[in-house]
């Protein structure tokens, strides 16, 4: 078999950067791994699952060997892209993406994880793979040694019997994992809190949903907790009238202030919204709006969904998954709520929050309002004002600022 192309592979749409790459040492252990086994073995592309190929150097590498039918899943919709456009790229076919569910795993009898960053995640998967593969499943976990612990290989032992991990080749380590243990009736995610409403305690009226890989589980991260309290304090509530619409908008009636303060958008985008905090408290106090709550992580599209479904309002939340708001059309929003994220993987990087930003701009109509969380020691507030318009401070504490800004 000829040596496969990995060079020749893109994180597109994904962030391109020197110090980002399409595949790791990780990808290049599992696909010979798996070559090894199936040599071992004779298993076929259809008992074969892969979970976590962030570009696709997992599956397409098998793929390009000759096996058909894998079955993969991949977290983030850039991933998704990033696979397909790679596939064309390099004319393959023969596998077929899933959700993390039966689907993926019936029938399965090797799955290749790049292990997650959560133990939550990790969790929720081997659960799965326990719960749906077949009774002689061989689980292979790979990542990079400075990210992986032995807490890893606690969570692995609770749904396998036998867990062996590997010695450690080109900074990367497999974990292989056999013998499925008995599941419970239920598993382990999603995972259910309640918020109350600040008169009954401290929190924000809401019940929040989480799926293992959802970024800060069923709790309120700090910096979305700023964004709630400038949203829910009637005194910073007066800073968020929207600036004055050029005369003869058409769009003018879906900029009108509430008496609270708040702007009444037409259409809310929650972007970015992770379990769907702040899409759910903006729609639990503003009937008459119109909201799309959108993730580019599928675990925190599947929250969010349940989010709304726990509160009620599933009927007045559109909750779809997408990178960075892209099938959202031009100049559609009136108000985006936004708490970027500043990790790419492990990688620290502003690119994600970048585009963001540049996709707020896009989907703001002029004179919309962008109101944003963010880390303070990034410093993010003049970049904002160049891509969107002059950022207001709203708030800022210790660790996280808030800023409104006024589409150009």
């Amino acid at each position: 078999m000829p040596d496969f192309a990995y060079d020749r592979l893109c994180r597109f749409p994904d962030v391109e950067a020197n110090n980002l790459q399409a595949h790791d040492a990780t990808d290049l252990l599992l696909v010979e791994c798996a070559l090894a086994l199936v040599e071992e073995t004779g298993l076929s592309g259809s008992e074969i699952t892969v979970i976590g190929d962030e570009y696709g150097a997992i599956t397409l590498a098998l793929t390009d060997a000759g096996f058909t039918g894998i079955r993969v899943h991949q977290d983030l919709a850039t991933g998704r892209r990033a696979l397909a456009n790679n596939a064309q790229v390099l004319e393959l076919t023969g596998f077929a993406s899933h959700e993390l569910d039966a689907s993926l795993l019936d029938g399965a009898k090797l799955v290749l994880l790049q292990l997650p960053k959560s133990l939550a995640e990790l969790e929720e998967i081997t659960d799965a793979v326990a719960r749906w593969a077949a009774p002689d499943v061989t689980l292979v976990a790979g990542g990079r040694v400075k990210h992986m612990t032995l807490a890893q290989n606690e969570v692995l032992g609770r749904s396998f019997a036998e867990v062996q991990p590997q010695r450690a080749e080109r900074k990367s380590r497999l974990i292989v994992a056999r013998g499925p243990r008995p599941v419970p009736d239920l598993p382990p995610y999603p995972q259910r809190a309640e918020h109350p409403d600040p008169s009954t305690g401290s929190g924000f009226g809401l019940t929040l949903v989480a799926h293992g890989g959802a970024f800060a589980a069923n709790r309120i991260d700090i910096g979305t907790r700023v964004l709630l309290e400038v949203l829910s304090d009637s005194a910073g509530s007066q800073l968020l009238r929207t600036a004055p619409i050029p005369a003869g908008n058409a769009d003018a009636s879906a900029f009108e202030a509430q008496s609270s303060g708040v702007m009444r958008g037409e259409h809310v985008v929650d972007l970015g919204c992770g379990t769907g905090a702040l899409a759910a408290y903006y729609a639990l106090r503003h009937p008459e709006a119109r909201i799309t709550a959108t993730d580019r992580s599928a675990a925190a599209v599947a929250s969010a969904r349940a989010t709304m479904v726990a509160n009620g309002i599933q009927d007045r939340v559109t909750v779809t998954h997408d990178d960075a708001g892209s099938e959202l059309p031009d100049a559609s929003a009136d108000l985006i709520l936004l708490n970027p994220p500043f990790h790419l993987g492990a990688s620290i990087h502003a690119g994600a929050a970048t585009r963001l930003f540049e996709a707020s701009a896009r989907l703001l109509r002029p004179g919309g309002e962008l109101l944003t969380v963010y880390n303070s020691a990034l410093g993010y507030r003049a970049e904002i004002g160049r891509i969107i318009g002059p950022a207001e401070q709203l708030r800022r504490t210790p660790k996280f600022t808030v800023t409104r800004s006024i589409r150009h």
